[in-house]
């Protein structure tokens, strides 16, 4: 039996805020509100926002890639989120792949591909 990916979970200062701020951008919504963790249903992956104490320090160990929505592609998508307020951080390419680091609102990193 192998594992299954159900939810990417982020530790945050202000969950509800950037839980919203993931719902907008993957176009999905919020599903479980419990305060200090939120909860948003999108396509292809759940995610879940916890309230930690501690702020973030260093770069993120793990991140998320994310597939362009074919209608805008990857210069489109990344315009896209920089108008919800993401910010990038670079952009990379290796033979036959180019993709966008950004970081949401609270500074997490992911892709964009």
């Amino acid at each position: 039996m192998s594992l299954t990916a159900m939810m990417i979970t982020v530790d945050c200062a202000e969950p509800r805020e950037l839980a919203q701020w993931w719902a907008t951008a993957l176009g999905g919504e919020i599903s479980q509100d419990y305060g200090d963790f939120v909860m948003v249903r999108a396509e292809p992956v759940a995610m879940g926002f916890q309230r930690v104490a501690e702020e973030r320090q260093v770069k993120n160990r793990v991140h998320v890639d994310f597939a362009a929505n074919p209608g805008l592609g990857r210069a489109g998508e990344v315009e896209r989120l920089v108008g919800l307020g993401a910010s990038v951080v670079g952009e990379h390419s290796a033979p036959g792949l180019t993709w966008t680091v950004l970081q949401d609102p609270a500074g997490n990193e992911f892709c964009v591909h």
